[in-house]
């Protein structure tokens, strides 16, 4: 049955993704060269959600290939976590030029997609990375973000349940590469992500 599942699972991933990959439904797709699909296991338990694809992502067309993949990969290896036990996407599928914030019709562009992404793969914990991310997961499951208790740096590397569903924010790896302080407490964060699997 476990089989059959995951059959059912892709099927339904791949027509996503072929959706995802022609989507135009607002400006970044005329700056992109990739519109970057999920990728990793589709059983996983764990699903990470970072913000966009970095210049070498959109040119490899694959997950956290960058700088701050080589900061991810080192968290993961750190909280004993096979990346190819995991499922990684982005909020925003496209590249956002210069490194600047998305834009509020761009996140909204790009929610069904993640939504849909959610409901194929089913994971017991979504870990949203850094502040976009994690305000979005908020939003999607009716939580307010603007509430000073639901405030990222009150909730990162907190276990927060909505309905049974199961949010874990974390830092993106990317804020490493400039306050390479924060790695210690990163890696004890990241590391309660074992727990999960």
């Amino acid at each position: 049955m476990e089989n059959f599942s995951s059959i059912e699972k892709q099927k339904s991933l791949d027509a996503l993704n072929n959706q995802i990959r022609s989507c135009k439904k607002c400006g970044l797709h005329a700056t992109r060269k990739h519109a970057l699909v999920g990728e990793g296991n589709v059983n996983a338990n764990i699903m990470f959600v970072a913000l966009s694809p970095g210049a070498k992502e959109d040119i490899q067309n694959k997950m956290f290939v960058g700088p701050s993949g080589k900061v991810f990969n080192k968290l993961l290896y750190e909280a004993e976590i096979d990346r190819n036990m995991v499922f990684m996407t982005n909020l925003v599928k496209c590249t956002l030029p210069k490194n600047r914030k998305p834009k509020a019709n761009e996140i909204e562009a790009c929610s069904r997609f993640l939504n849909d992404e959610i409901s194929i793969i089913k994971p017991e914990v979504i870990v949203p990375l850094g502040h976009y991310a994690t305000r979005s997961i908020l939003l999607k499951y009716h939580a307010n973000p603007d509430n000073q208790n639901m405030n990222f740096k009150n909730i990162n590397g907190q276990l927060l349940d909505f309905n049974g569903v199961k949010v874990y924010p974390l830092t993106h790896p990317s804020a490493l590469l400039y306050n390479p302080s924060y790695e210690t407490i990163t890696i004890e964060k990241y590391k309660k992500l074992k727990d999960f699997m």
